[in-house]
């Protein structure tokens, strides 16, 4: 598949390269104000309290627990972002994009809050990131995507498909601790309903269908 760099998908490589970097100078500043934390607060025992705000559900986004982590969703990124840029074109990818990161943020606290009532907090791009792999499962169904491990090539969309039931079990049965799965499948989520939805295929249309 052709790998390129348009400037939306450089702009996000860029980005999240830089704010991980500088999370290395500021490390505690930068996850207390940046990363998704669960709704309400909790006080410090060194005084001042921490937890949600409402940017959070942006700025997460850019922030990653380190280099694997960083270069993991860099690599998706990279392979994916270009098709889809040039698909969709820069502006409406962007939006594509931060709103697959909100609506991972979203699932991810509903799970906590419903669910887990735990206290910890959400970081790394994988929700914009499960976004693109929904969008380009759609969108280039047939595609060959060659696995790593093992290094096994399979369309697209069997690939999308298979990724998204593995998070969704691993999501249920909590066999991966520390891994936000259902904020991927949250990402996955949005991505599909803003497609539908460009497609006019929701029962609120778009004042113009988008793609087919």
């Amino acid at each position: 598949m052709p790998i390129d760099f348009p400037p939306v998908t450089r702009t996000l490589l860029i980005a999240n390269v830089a704010i991980f970097l500088l999370q290395q100078v500021f490390p505690d500043p930068m996850l207390i104000y940046f990363a998704l934390w669960p709704l309400g607060s909790i006080d410090l025992q060194q005084g001042g309290s921490i937890g949600f705000e409402i940017w959070q559900l942006v700025t997460y986004g850019f922030l990653h627990g380190g280099w694997d982590h960083l270069l993991f969703n860099m690599l998706a990124l990279w392979m994916f972002g270009g098709a889809i840029e040039n698909l969709f074109g820069s502006r409406p990818f962007a939006f594509y994009y931060l709103a697959c990161v909100v609506g991972a943020a979203i699932a991810q606290l509903m799970v906590i809050h419903l669910i887990t009532g735990d206290y910890y907090p959400t970081l790394g791009a994988s929700g914009g990131v499960f976004g693109l792999l929904l969008a380009f499962g759609m969108m280039f169904p047939h595609q060959r995507i060659m696995l790593l491990f093992p290094p096994i090539p399979m369309p697209a969309w069997v690939f999308v498909t298979g990724y998204g039931l593995i998070e969704l079990f691993l999501g249920v049965t909590g066999s991966q601790e520390g891994v936000a799965h259902f904020a991927h499948l949250g990402g996955m989520a949005a991505g599909y309903l803003i497609i539908q939805y460009w497609r006019g295929r929701l029962p609120f249309k778009p004042r113009r269908i988008l793609m087919r």
